[in-house]
């Protein structure tokens, strides 16, 4: 397979940055993503030029490192999955392929195709945790937990934090991510204690962050790798409200 690439390229984070066109031949169809940047990187390394700098780690869909805008989407055209899961069959033949960085202010952009999304480590730190004594580990089956607030808490801990939500988001929102590790502590025992201190910090950092506000277009859950729900947010939404009348 064949393909016409438009890749963002940019020194650093004071270049104005522009596009740059790129061909690539002879793809084999079940080549990932990433391997096609590798073996365009190959090319370039070959012909003395700069590398197309790009983040990867894992290339599981596990990190959320591999935050690329492609095609005008998050992560590619596929539903629910990362840029290191799609493969150049998903592509046509000979087809142009846009690759950009995350586009959001509080994701400035570091070198080309990478981004700083410290941001997001930031409003962790703010109380994406909870504190808990040291020891041995309790028994597993000494905490009762209800199966649903069960499920829901799991569900919400598959967020990776690649930060396609704030990536789809017109307003470059970060609240479906916050609610994701709000409900991930927050339906559980472990996390109740400090759960009014929680969200009124990880908002206010989000807020200090500069993330814009949800209205609600749901393109956060749709481009989501991880298939987390906007329910989190209206979960998110009522736990706020609770923790400032309190």
């Amino acid at each position: 397979m064949n393909f016409k690439l438009k890749i963002w390229r940019q020194k650093n984070s004071k270049d104005k940055g522009r596009f740059v066109d790129y061909t690539i031949e002879n793809v084999a169809d079940d080549t990932s993503f990433l391997e096609m940047l590798d073996i365009l990187n190959e090319k370039l390394i070959a012909n003395n030029e700069d590398p197309v700098a790009f983040d990867h780690d894992c290339r599981e869909g596990i990190c959320g490192t591999c935050s690329l805008h492609i095609n005008g989407r998050p992560h590619g055209p596929k539903p629910k999955v990362t840029a290191c899961q799609l493969f150049m069959r998903t592509f046509r033949d000979g087809e142009q392929i846009t690759i950009e960085p995350w586009r959001a202010k509080s994701f400035p952009v570091i070198r080309d195709l990478i981004t700083d999304r410290g941001a997001f480590e930031r409003i962790i730190q703010a109380g994406g945790f909870i504190s808990a004594s040291t020891g041995s580990a309790p028994d597993g089956n000494a905490i009762p937990i209800p199966k649903a607030d069960a499920e829901w808490a799991m569900d919400a801990a598959a967020c990776i934090g690649c930060g396609a939500c704030v990536a789809a988001c017109k307003n470059a929102s970060a609240m479906l991510f916050v609610s994701a590790k709000v409900a991930h502590l927050g339906k559980l025992p472990q996390g109740k204690v400090e759960a009014k201190k929680r969200v009124l910090n990880m908002i206010a950092q989000m807020d200090k962050e500069g993330f814009g506000s949800c209205t609600n277009t749901y393109a956060c859950e749709a481009e989501c790798p991880k298939g987390i729900s906007v329910a989190n947010i209206a979960y998110l939404n009522r736990e706020f409200l609770k923790a400032g009348l309190s």
